[in-house]
C-alpha cells in the first residue's frame, strides 16, 4: 500500500519527550514568578541605596531562564532521542523479521531476550505465527507434491496400457477396457477426494444442526456390506447426539472412519463399533475397531495426506488414495473439534472425534 511519508515513531517520539520537558520547564519558571517575583517591590532603597527590586531581578532572571529553557529543549530533544531509540529496538528487530518473512524466510525467529513486557509478548507471538506459517507452508508443499505424484501415478498407467493397446491390436480389448476403468476410477476418486479437503480446509460451508447418531446409523448402514463381506460385526449405540456444521462434510468424516475400521480388522470376523454422547458442551462420537496391533509412534502419521502406515495395508480391491484419515482431521479441525486417535493394546484403534455440541 502506497502511504505519503511522515515522521518516524521515533522522531515523534523525541518531540513528545521535549516537548513535554519545556512545557515542564515553562510552567516551573511560571511558578517562580509568579510565587516569588511578585511579592518583590518594584522600586526600593534599602542600605547604601541598592536593594533588590522587580526590574533588576527580571532583568538578570530572564537571560538565565531563557538559557535553561534553550538547555531544556536540546536536552530534551538529545535525550529524547536516545530514550526513543532504546525503547523502539525491539520494535526495528521485529519489523525486521516481517520483512524476512515477507521475503519467503520463514525459519528466522526474532527469540527477544529479556524480561517480559510488550515488545517481547509480541515478538514471542510473532515467533509463534512464524512457527505454525512455517509448518503450514511445508505441509502444503508435502501435499501438492504427494498429490502430484498421485495423479501422474494413474495418468502414467492409463498411457502405458494405451500404447500396449496400440501397439499390440490382438490384445484383449476387453481386459484393455476393465484396467482402464480400475485406473480411471481410482483417479476420479483421488481427485474427489482433494476438492473435498481443500473445501474443508477453508471451511465455507453453511452451518446447521447435525445428529452424530443418524449420521452414524446412515454411515454403518451403507457400509454393512462391505463388513458382512468381511465377516465384520458392525455396531452403532449411543443416544441423539447433536452438533453444529455440514451434514455432508460430517456425513464423509464419519464414513471414512467406519470404512478405514472395516478394512483395516484383520483378520476377517472382528468388530467395529460406533459410539455416540453428548458430554456437557460435548458431542463425541467414537469408532472402535480390532485387527492388528499399531505402532504408538506410527498413529500421528496416520492423519497425514498420503500416510498409508505398514500396519495397516489395504487389499487390492480397496487400494484407497491415502486421504480417508486426512480428510477426517480436516473436517474435523474446520468444526472446531478435536481428534483423537489411540492404539488398542489388544489391536485395532481407538477413534474418538469430539465436537462443539448444540442443544
Amino acid at each position: 500500500m502506497h502511504r505519503r511519508p511522515g515522521l518516524s515513531a521515533r522522531l515523534k517520539l523525541t518531540l513528545s519527550y521535549a516537548g513535554f520537558l519545556a512545557v515542564a520547564g515553562a510552567l516551573l519558571l511560571a511558578v517562580v514568578w509568579m510565587f516569588l517575583l511578585r511579592y518583590v517591590p518594584d522600586n526600593s532603597q534599602g542600605l547604601l541605596g541598592i536593594s533588590p527590586n522587580r526590574y533588576l531581578l527580571v532583568r538578570t532572571f530572564a537571560p538565565a531562564a531563557a538559557m535553561a529553557m534553550a538547555f531544556l529543549l536540546v536536552f530534551g530533544l538529545v535525550g529524547g532521542w536516545l530514550l526513543a531509540g532504546r525503547m523502539l529496538a525491539p520494535l526495528t528487530q521485529i519489523t525486521d523479521a516481517a520483512r524476512m518473512a515477507g521475503n519467503g524466510s520463514l525459519s528466522h525467529r526474532i527469540r527477544m531476550k529479556g524480561r517480559q513486557d510488550e515488545f517481547r509478548e509480541l515478538s514471542d507471538a510473532f515467533d509463534s505465527m512464524l512457527e505454525q506459517l512455517e509448518s503450514h507452508v511445508a505441509e502444503q508443499q508435502r501435499f501438492a507434491a504427494n498429490a502430484s505424484h498421485e495423479l501422474r501415478t494413474p495418468l502414467a498407467i492409463s498411457q502405458t496400457l494405451l500404447d500396449v493397446a496400440r501397439k499390440d491390436p490382438t490384445r484383449d480389448r476387453g481386459e484393455l477396457i476393465e484396467r482402464l476403468h480400475a485406473v480411471n476410477t481410482r483417479a476420479i476418486d483421488l481427485t474427489e477426494a482433494l476438492l473435498l479437503l481443500s473445501r474443508s480446509d477453508r471451511g465455507n460451508f453453511t452451518r446447521e444442526s447435525v445428529d452424530l447418531s443418524l449420521v452414524a446409523e446412515e454411515a454403518a448402514e451403507t457400509l454393512l456390506p462391505l463388513a458382512e463381506q468381511r465377516r465384520i460385526t458392525l455396531d452403532v449405540t449411543g443416544g441423539a447426539t447433536r452438533t453444529s456444521g455440514s451434514a455432508e462434510l460430517l456425513l464423509r468424516m464419519v464414513t471414512n472412519l467406519v470404512q478405514n475400521a472395516i478394512v483395516h480388522n484383520l483378520p476377517a470376523g472382528g468388530t467395529v463399533t460406533v459410539h455416540t454422547e453428548a458430554h456437557g458442551d460435548t458431542s463425541v462420537l467414537r469408532v472402535e475397531n480390532t485387527g492388528r496391533p499399531l505402532q504408538p509412534e506410527l498413529v500421528p502419521t496416520l492423519t497425514e495426506p498420503f500416510q498409508r502406515g505398514t500396519e495397516r495395508v489395504r487389499t487390492d480391491e480397496h487400494v484407497g488414495v491415502g486421504l480417508g484419515l486426512a480428510i477426517v482431521h480436516s473436517v474435523v479441525r474446520a468444526h472446531d473439534g478435536t481428534l483423537d486417535l489411540v492404539p488398542r493394546p489388544a489391536g485395532g484403534l481407538l477413534v474418538t472425534v469430539r465436537l462443539p455440541g448444540t442443544p
